[in-house]
């Protein structure tokens, strides 16, 4: 098949759907893989697939390589939040967000590396979030888990390079999904205050880094972390 063939992990809805979405614009087939299925695209394929499952893991990357027999981008994006104090947090909380927020997206790489390797080409794309940076209480598995993220791009980009594999990270911060919406207007209120930009990003500005990042304009760059998050990482501005 000579369509250049992308995978979205959690693609289904939110930050997911809007990647998904921006690559089909931008002439990509993609497939969705998903524990849940979205109300897809004509032009959009859909596997279920539990990411923190390798077997599912396996299958999936059989069946890409059979139906396909190649793959140009992986979009690591699927995840999971259980938060809560850590003297308060289930152990099953901390293994489950782990399980799927990490070590997912580090199989999913495993196996498109196999294949990107082969060919010699790909871009993956991993959705890391400002979390990691360590200044989110209540938060200590999802920030281990994003920053494990942080550290697999660096270490894969370091792996992939020379067989023309680029391996990138997005770390959104604030960005307006149903999670948000469920927030209170006091708690919003005070997040957009400490933002410098004082707003909300959307959906489609993580889609825009991505479709940057795996398009040939960033071919010479690999190994980064970019944040789209209005500037929070830099620090709080409460004026």
């Amino acid at each position: 098949m000579d369509r250049k063939i992308s995978v979205v992990t959690g693609g289904s809805k939110g930050i997911g759907k809007s990647i998904a979405e921006q690559l089909i614009k931008d002439g990509y087939f993609v497939i969705v893989a998903d524990v849940d299925e979205p109300a897809t695209t004509k032009s959009s394929g859909f596997v279920s697939c539990d990411i923190s499952n390798y077997d599912d893991v396996v299958s999936l990357f059989g069946l890409l390589r059979k139906k396909y027999g190649h793959i140009d981008v992986l979009v690591n994006n699927a995840g999971i939040i259980r938060d809560n104090m850590i003297w308060n947090m289930p152990k099953d909380d901390f293994d489950f967000v782990v399980d799927v927020n990490l070590k997912g997206t580090w199989m999913m790489c495993k196996e498109a590396a196999k294949i990107m390797r082969e060919q010699k080409s790909g871009k993956i794309v991993n959705i890391s979030s400002r979390a990691w940076l360590g200044n989110n209480r209540g938060q200590s598995n999802y920030t281990a888990s994003k920053a494990g993220i942080v550290g697999l791009t660096r270490v894969l980009a370091l792996e992939l390079g020379k067989y023309g594999v680029n391996v990138n990270a997005v770390a959104p911060g604030l960005i307006d999904t149903p999670l948000t919406q469920g927030l209170t207007e006091e708690v919003m209120k005070g997040l957009i205050n400490a933002q410098p930009t004082k707003k909300v990003g959307k959906p489609e500005d993580i889609a825009n880094a991505v479709s940057f990042l795996i398009s040939e304009k960033s071919n010479f760059i690999t190994g980064q972390i970019i944040h789209v998050d209005g500037g929070r990482s830099i620090g709080s501005t409460i004026f």
